[in-house]
């Protein structure tokens, strides 16, 4: 097998399906490299504020998720037949155990970050393409003017149903797949109005 490129990318003339994905291209901590309907789906990397959300909300989320029996990853690979999802957050029905991908049947809640690039796809299309295959929940986390909020969705009849959701300044509590409180205003670091700079920071040193 030849080594793995990025330069496969634009030599390979069949569709893409998630297991090609796998073996051609390499890991990368850059962009993220997704499959979907043949299609080899690009995205840039997030912005801070998307990262540090995964970042904190991830953390919390991750404790009580163990309690539960469940583990939690972040950008894990997901398989679904030919189709590679990446989402934000995974919690999983079975540990990872070294694995570069698992199947979309072990998870048990799925969860995108909404950025201003990526509001269709976490808002309209992912949640309907977990729902399609059997996910049984779906957190949304978005960042529209910096005021966070949160929802969680459950699968009933085919289709994910509003469970909780609280924005910040409120307490979102749920209760399945296991309990989890937090004010959403605890995931952004806030040091100031957006664009404002402190002394001794790295766009105001000399």
């Amino acid at each position: 097998m030849p080594a793995k490129s990025f330069e496969m990318l634009g030599r390979r003339s069949d569709a893409w399906t998630a297991g090609a994905a796998l073996d051609l291209l390499p890991e990368s901590s850059g962009p993220r490299v997704e499959v979907l309907r043949g299609c080899v789906v690009i995205t840039p990397g997030s912005d801070l504020d998307r990262r540090t959300v995964q970042r904190e909300l991830g953390y919390l989320l991750k404790q009580a998720a163990r309690q539960a029996g469940l583990w939690l990853y972040h950008e894990v690979n997901v398989v679904s037949d030919d189709d590679l999802f990446i989402p934000d957050i995974a919690v999983l029905k079975v540990p990872g155990g070294g694995r570069a991908a698992m199947n979309i049947g072990h998870a048990v809640l799925l969860g995108e970050i909404v950025s201003p690039g990526s509001r269709r796809k976490d808002v309209i299309d992912r949640p309907r393409e977990y729902a399609a295959v059997g996910v049984p929940f779906f957190l949304r986390v978005d960042l529209r003017n910096r005021v966070p909020t949160i929802a969680l969705l459950g699968l009933v009849d085919g289709e994910y149903r509003p469970l909780a959701a609280a924005a910040a300044g409120s307490t979102f509590a749920m209760r399945e797949p296991f309990e989890f409180a937090i004010d959403p205003v605890e995931l952004l670091d806030e040091e100031g109005p957006p664009g404002a700079t402190t002394s001794g920071s790295a766009d105001g040193m000399a």
